[in-house]
């Protein structure tokens, strides 16, 4: 093994743009940028947008570890999906996808893979893993997408039915595969540059474009139930401008009741006098409204904002354990 290691060290790096390197602590992701309409033009390829967690996976030493898109170490969490990266025929991997809970019709659920995690069941999770980053001594960073996505389509061979499989690409009109994910009731897609290198952050050579507006917003206070007892019957809901908190309407459906009761637990420890929102609310928006701490974020899908940027028909999803408050803007 050793001297397999040494001779595959001493190699030169196959694709175009790849270095010998060691392997990376973490990465940050590479994020894409909201936009209505897919990108056009043949530099472009479309990915289906999955609703789970982000997740990045170093595989070192036949040792896994999985990552959230702010480093934290969520091993422990998805053990069904750690056991199957430790399978992949490699000495060394870093890995970036998204593990999500799949319903019977193909279709992902952020609220499903919420309820799984809380009963403490990781059977039904799947990761879907779409770009490769590190193999096996080369840092793969510096290669363009389609060739990395190469190199990951024959890591992962044979992979389609379990805990662990590669997402496709499809190179085709982008507004044909958003209206078919759509008829289909995914998400929406991700559209990448075909050509471009890894690279963290916003940087527009990743694009998303959803079915339904879907996103995070940071919760400042909530209202009690009224047909429920120690429960939430709504949430007053912002999100970060220049570091000043703006309000943004409330969400007031899609708890069940043991999440309303679970939220209202959870606010007790969080609790304020003051409003954390920059700006003073009217009357109606203060009426009722218990104040918090602004430190739970909470995933809301909605059909559209106001002229006054408020949210409307928007409906609760989950709250993101992975991602700071003071990064929702």
């Amino acid at each position: 093994m050793a001297q397999a290691r040494r001779k595959h060290q001493s190699a030169k790096p196959v694709l175009p743009g790849s270095k010998l390197a060691a392997l990376p602590g973490f990465v940050a992701p590479c994020l894409a940028l909201r936009q209505s309409e897919p990108p056009t033009g043949e530099a472009w390829v479309h990915e289906i947008k999955f609703d789970g967690y982000r997740m990045e996976a170093r595989f070192e030493g036949g040792k896994v570890k999985l990552l959230t898109r702010n480093d934290l170490d969520w091993t422990r969490r998805f053990p069904h999906v750690a056991k199957a990266v430790a399978t992949l025929a490699a000495e060394t991997a870093l890995l970036d996808g998204e593990i999500v809970v799949e319903r019977e019709d193909g279709t992902t659920s952020f609220s499903d893979l919420v309820a799984e995690l809380k009963a403490g069941n990781s059977d039904r999770m799947v990761y879907y893993v779409f770009d490769l980053l590190y193999l096996d001594g080369i840092d793969l960073r510096g290669s363009t997408l389609i060739d990395r996505k190469a190199s990951l389509a024959r890591l992962l061979s044979g992979r389609r039915n379990g805990a662990i499989r590669m997402s496709e690409h499809f190179a085709t009109d982008g507004r044909q595969m958003l209206d078919k994910a759509c008829a289909l009731g995914l998400e929406g897609i991700i559209c990448k540059r075909a050509d471009k290198p890894y690279r963290s952050g916003r940087t527009g050579d990743w694009i998303k474009v959803t079915c339904h507006l879907t996103d995070e917003f940071v919760i400042g206070g909530y209202l009690d139930s009224t047909a429920q007892k120690d429960a939430i019957g709504a949430l007053a809901l912002g999100r970060y401008e220049k570091q000043r908190l703006k309000y943004v309407g409330r969400v007031g459906t899609g708890f069940s009741r043991e999440t309303a009761a679970e939220l209202w637990r959870t606010a007790q420890r969080l609790r304020r006098q003051s409003s954390p929102f920059a700006d003073p609310l009217d009357t109606a928006q203060r009426r009722g409204v218990t104040w918090l701490s602004p430190k739970l974020v909470a995933q809301v899908e909605y059909r559209a904002l106001t002229g006054d940027g408020l949210l409307r028909h928007a409906s609760f999803k989950g709250l993101r354990e992975d991602k700071p408050a003071k990064d929702v803007t």
